[in-house]
């Protein structure tokens, strides 16, 4: 990621600390990041989307605006939850979307091509949020680590530090919670 870690951990414990004007002077640091975050969700969204990536962190900026209570620490946990709130928003649009058409054209995609960006171009958002929320249930770290990696597009190593486990935790976390959740969003 492009910006200066300590400057933006700075700005985020300025804001922690009641400092409204600091998330104003923290966007233009994280604005490309934030960007590149929201294009890799919507390479999972079908063609004729209708949002679009800074639309995405518009919201997102719309959102932490309301946020007081969170006690920033730093800059990776201020993407965990940015990539928390992007999936939070884009499976409300789909939710409201697969309203309005009852369902019409909905693509289920096996969770294995959901996985590979290239092949998961109608991915159901709905579905893995729901999936998601019942992996929480049963093992909120593993739900974090998919979190982290499949919609924050952080790496094994990132995802460990910021957990605060080891690789080899990471992996084999990441595995299963994928077996998991491929047997959850391929039963009948």
């Amino acid at each position: 990621m492009s910006e200066n870690p300590a400057e933006v951990t700075q700005l985020l414990q300025d804001w922690s600390h009641g400092d409204p004007a600091a998330l104003e002077r923290l966007m233009p640091f994280v604005f490309d990041d934030l960007r590149q975050m929201a294009r890799r969700y919507f390479l999972r969204e079908s063609a004729g989307h209708t949002l679009q990536p800074t639309a995405l962190v518009s919201e997102v900026y719309l959102r932490l605006q309301g946020q007081r209570e969170i006690q920033w620490q730093n800059r990776e946990q201020f993407f965990a939850v940015t990539a928390l709130l992007m999936r939070r928003i884009l499976v409300d649009y789909a939710k409201g979307r697969h309203t309005q058409k009852r369902g019409e054209g909905v693509v289920k995609v096996p969770l294995e091509k959901a996985f590979n960006l290239a092949e998961a171009q109608h991915l159901d958002l709905a579905a893995l949020d729901d999936a998601l929320s019942r992996l929480a249930l049963l093992d909120p770290r593993q739900s974090r680590i998919v979190e982290l990696r499949f919609f924050t597009g952080l790496k094994h190593e990132e995802i460990a530090e910021l957990l605060g486990i080891s690789v080899t935790t990471v992996k084999r976390e990441w595995n299963t919670a994928r077996l998991w959740l491929h047997r959850e969003l391929s039963g009948p």
